[in-house]
């Protein structure tokens, strides 16, 4: 038990960073009853979790049950995981999890830890490996779910929190984006081939905001720097192609200086809502946009939602000509950014913590 009698909680989220970051509404709802938090995440989300309010410490471990390219179960790697939790004796744990994931695997080895209490969202029977076992209709957004479950552990948000994403900002814009403003980020990369814009429809974005007088971000990771190149187009003064120079904290800060950004279900996404920035949402329905659409900002839902590979959680299309995203033209996709992002020149964004 931590000083002043309040829990050390530890609370688990073991896939992508934009799934980390949808939980911060339930994290700060622990944080608020809680003396410490401890967050349990994969690698694709550390970096997201250590931008998570009321998060005091990550640990990372790939749960290949969890990772979208698992590899095989290793012994060493579950024995280090265990000896790591009990030596942190948390007073009890909570396992968000997304509709199609189990949390029993990471029950039994939280129990093997010691956890004296665990809570998790479960349909499977799990026997003795929950204390609180949570239930919930399907239909409800991830937010929601894992807010729900903190609830039934015994933890609420705070007076005064709203539930909307957070993030901690440096609010330090970079001098290269600072003079790119006003702007509009188009991140055109995205965590599973299913849910790409195609880069020549991003080219075709790109080159008419440009047309249009706007200044344009074109971000993306190391991985990402030919697409990056190829969307951004030649040299000019009203594209700035960023591959590879946005870690997420720099990233965080550049969406909260945008007028708008275009993006697919991924995490930037988030990223962006979690800043207050409106979204522009190239969304796939390979998973369904009631439970990942961008929460509480100013968002456009395009793309065809009751396309063929809706809810099959494909991570390559199933469909010839990828219609669900491809059928969106680059004039629709301005006309959004337009609606929700009107040309600002204020000053600086201040940092929101």
């Amino acid at each position: 038990m931590s000083a002043g009698g309040r829990p050390h909680a530890l609370v688990a989220r073991l896939d992508s960073a934009g799934d980390v970051l949808l939980q911060g509404p339930a994290l700060r709802a622990v944080a608020a009853g809680s003396g410490r938090v401890s967050f349990l995440c994969g690698p694709r989300g550390a970096a997201a979790a250590e931008l998570l309010p009321g998060v005091d410490e990550v640990l990372v471990f790939r749960a290949e049950w969890i990772d979208p390219e698992p590899q095989p179960v290793s012994k060493p790697a579950i024995d280090d995981l265990v000896g790591r939790i009990a030596g942190l004796r948390p007073d009890l744990g909570i396992i968000l999890t997304s509709f199609h994931q189990s949390p029993l695997p990471l029950a039994l080895l939280l129990r093997l830890a010691g956890v004296p209490r665990l809570a998790a969202i479960s349909d499977d029977y799990p026997g003795s490996l929950l204390d609180v076992r949570h239930r919930l209709p399907e239909n409800l957004h991830e937010v929601e779910r894992s807010l729900s479950l903190a609830r039934a552990a015994g933890f609420d948000l705070p007076d005064g929190d709203e539930g909307c994403l957070r993030v901690r900002r440096s609010g330090r814009l970079p001098e290269q984006l600072a003079a790119h403003r006003p702007y509009v980020v188009v991140h055109p990369g995205a965590s599973a081939p299913a849910r790409d814009w195609s880069p020549s429809r991003h080219r075709e974005l790109v080159d008419l905001l440009a047309g249009q007088g706007r200044h344009v971000v074109v971000t993306g990771s190391r991985e990402e720097t030919a697409l990056v190149a190829e969307v951004a187009g030649p040299p000019r003064p009203e594209v700035l192609a960023l591959a590879g120079r946005t870690p997420l904290p720099v990233l965080a800060d550049a969406l909260a200086a945008a007028d708008a950004v275009v993006v697919g279900n991924t995490g930037p996404a988030h990223l962006a809502a979690a800043v207050g920035t409106p979204v522009v949402s190239l969304f796939a329905p390979v998973v369904p946009a009631e439970r990942w659409r961008p929460w509480r900002v100013r968002h456009a839902l395009l793309g065809r939602q009751d396309a063929a590979c809706a809810g099959s959680r494909a991570r390559q299309c199933p469909v010839p000509g990828h219609p669900c995203l491809d059928a969106v033209t680059a004039p629709e996709v301005a006309a959004a950014v337009e609606a929700l992002g009107p040309r600002r020149r204020g000053l600086p964004v201040e940092a929101r913590q």
